[in-house]
C-alpha cells in the first residue's frame, strides 16, 4: 500500500486497487489507508490468516472477474499477493508490471524469494529500484527491453508521510520516550517469531540493551508468545500495540537505533537517517549494508551491533546524515506512470 500510493495517485479514476486482506490488523492495513490518503479498495479479499497456498489460490479465483475490464496489471514487492496477481494477468494475457523488481536473498529457504523470482520472469516490464537490482535481472537472462530502473518509490512515499518533529514529538511522549534515547524493533519473520526457542532468545537479548526498547508488537509474533507462554521475556521491554505508519516513522526517525527483520524498514532507515540491525539469515537489500545497516542472525551479535551503535551516538547519527538513499531521487512513480503509458495500457 506504502509503495504503490504515489501511483494510484497519479493514475487516478483509472486505478482500481485490489486488496487482498493479507493485513487484516487495522494498524496494519486500513489505518495505513487513512495515514496515505487512499480510498476504499475495489475489492478486499480477505485472505489474511491463510495458509500460503490457499492465499494463492485464493486470490487466483477471486480476482479473474475483476481484471475483465483493466488494461494492465500492477504488482508490488515479494509477497503471496503479487505472485497470485501474475499469475492471474499472465493467465489473461494482460501485461503483467512488477514493482520492486530484481531484489534477490539468494535464500531459498524464503518463500518470498521464489515469488519475486517467478513473478519478475512472468513481468512484461520490471521496475527494477537500483543497479543491483539490474544486475540480478540481466544475470537470470531477462532481457534488458523489460527492465526499467526507477528508483524505490519509497522515497516520495515517506516525503509524503513522515510527521514533523512537532507531531513526532507527541507521539514520543505518548510512549514515555525522548528523541535519540530508546531502541525501536519490530519482528515478525516467520525465521524469527514462528520458533520459540529463537524468539525467546532475541527478545532476552534486547532486555540486555542499554535503552529502552519500544516493540510495536505484531499479531505473528504475540501469538508465538502467547503460545509458548514467553510474556516474562517482554517485561523488560516497552511493547506496544501495532502502530500507524505515520506514528512508526515518528518512533523510526527519532529512535537511537533500529533493530528489525523487515525488509522495508532497511529501506526507511536509509531516508531517516537512522542505524540498523538486520536480525535474518539474508537480505534482499545489500544496497544499505555497511552503511545503515548491520545483518546477523545471531541473537547475541544483535545485542553487540546494536550496542556498538549505540556507543557511535551523535558522530555515527551525524554521519549517517550525509550518506545519500541508494533508492532515488523520489521521482519512481512518475518513471513508473510513464512506463505504463508508453506500453500503451493508459
Amino acid at each position: 500500500m506504502i509503495k504503490l500510493a504515489p501511483l494510484i495517485k497519479l493514475l487516478g479514476e483509472k486505478a482500481k486497487l485490489i486488496h487482498t486482506g493479507q493485513h487484516f490488523d487495522r494498524s496494519l492495513s486500513s489505518q495505513i489507508l487513512d495515514d496515505l490518503d487512499l480510498s476504499e479498495p475495489t475489492l478486499n479479499l480477505g485472505v489474511g490468516g491463510k495458509t500460503r497456498a490457499e492465499q494463492i489460490g485464493s486470490v487466483l479465483l477471486e480476482i479473474e472477474d475483476e481484471l475483465a475490464d483493466v488494461s494492465g496489471v500492477v504488482v508490488q514487492g515479494d509477497t503471496n499477493s503479487a505472485l497470485a496477481g501474475g499469475l492471474a494477468a499472465n493467465a489473461l494475457e494482460l501485461p503483467l508490471f512488477h514493482v520492486e523488481a530484481g531484489l534477490r536473498s539468494f535464500d531459498r529457504r524464503m518463500p518470498e524469494e521464489h515469488n519475486r523470482v517467478v513473478v519478475d520472469h512472468l513481468a512484461d516490464v520490471c521496475w527494477a529500484p537500483t543497479d543491483v537490482n539490474v544486475q540480478n535481472l540481466r544475470d537470470e537472462g531477462i532481457a534488458d527491453a523489460r527492465v526499467e530502473k526507477t528508483g524505490n518509490s519509497i522515497v516520495e512515499a515517506l516525503r509524503n508521510i513522515v510527521p514533523d518533529q512537532e507531531v513526532a514529538d507527541e507521539v514520543l511522549g505518548k510512549h514515555g520516550v525522548s528523541r535519540r534515547d530508546f531502541v525501536i524493533v519490530t519482528l515478525h519473520r516467520p525465521e524469527n517469531v514462528d520458533a520459540p526457542d529463537r524468539l525467546a532468545a532475541i527478545l532476552e537479548g534486547l532486555g540486555q540493551l542499554d535503552l529502552p526498547v519500544v516493540l510495536p508488537i505484531h499479531p505473528r509474533t504475540l501469538s508465538t508468545v502467547r503460545k509458548h507462554s514467553l510474556e516474562d521475556k517482554l517485561t523488560p521491554l516497552r511493547i506496544i500495540e501495532p502502530t500507524a505508519y505515520a506514528e512508526f516513522l515518528s518512533l523510526l526517525a527519532n529512535s537511537a537505533v533500529a533493530i528489525s527483520d523487515s525488509g522495508g524498514v532497511q529501506e526507511e532507515v536509509s531516508l531517516v537517517k537512522v542505524p540498523l540491525v538486520v536480525v535474518r539469515r539474508s537480505t534482499e537489500r545489500p544496497e544499505v549494508l555497511g552503511t545503515f545497516a548491520w545483518l546477523t542472525d545471531d541473537p547475541e551479535e544483535m545485542v553487540r551491533l546494536a550496542q556498538k551503535a549505540l556507543d557511535g551516538g551523535r558522530d555515527l547519527l551525524e554521519g549517517l546524515a550525509d550518506v545519500p538513499t541508494p533508492y532515488g531521487d523520489g521521482t519512481a512513480s512518475e518513471r513508473m506512470h510513464s512506463s505504463l503509458r508508453a506500453f500503451g495500457v493508459i
